[in-house]
């Protein structure tokens, strides 16, 4: 079956994420970090958490490799940070505040939540790797709004009308 790519990707930027960065120590000791929004919960007994890593990423290997990870929920405000990190060559940590989390993976300074996690698998996932971390330490601020990326641009949230749904929602279920 034929799907055309540049389409398939359009439907998808239909859904509104998130904007993570994911974060690791390198084998020799090199600071890794990524821009992603495929980043959701899995379980929470044990506490799982998942994000794909393009096949054709450059630190895939490192991160395959690494003894655990971050996974730093962005801020509205971090939206230059976000494109710092999805560049995949140059000095992504030039000018980055951090400090050390779980197995040295790095915890950006403002993000939103910090989990930090040891892997627990990771699985094929066509083009990309499917990596499962269970969360050992996990922070949340309520600081900010979230950087959110849709339709392929970064939007923030309308401060008009929220609605809070009824937890736990009927679809989990």
């Amino acid at each position: 079956m034929f799907v055309d790519q540049r389409s398939f990707r359009k439907a998808l930027s239909q859904f509104a994420t998130g904007v993570a960065v994911i974060t690791a120590r390198g084998e020799a000791d090199e600071a890794i970090g990524l821009t992603m929004s495929s980043f959701n919960s899995v379980s929470l007994d044990p506490p799982l958490v998942l994000f794909s890593v393009d096949r054709r990423a450059l630190s895939l290997p490192a991160m395959i490799a690494a003894k655990g990870y971050a996974v730093n929920i962005l801020g509205r405000q971090q939206e230059e940070l976000s494109n710092q990190f999805a560049k995949s060559l140059g000095d992504k940590w030039s000018n980055v505040q951090h400090s050390l989390g779980h197995a040295e993976a790095p915890l950006l300074h403002g993000a939103l939540a910090h989990f930090e996690c040891e892997p627990y698998a990771h699985h094929d996932g066509g083009d990309h790797v499917i990596f499962i971390g269970r969360v050992v330490r996990f922070s949340a601020s309520e600081d900010d709004d979230p950087l959110v990326f849709f339709r392929g641009k970064y939007h923030s949230l309308s401060p008009h009308n929220p609605s809070v749904p009824m937890w736990p929602l009927p679809i989990h279920y």
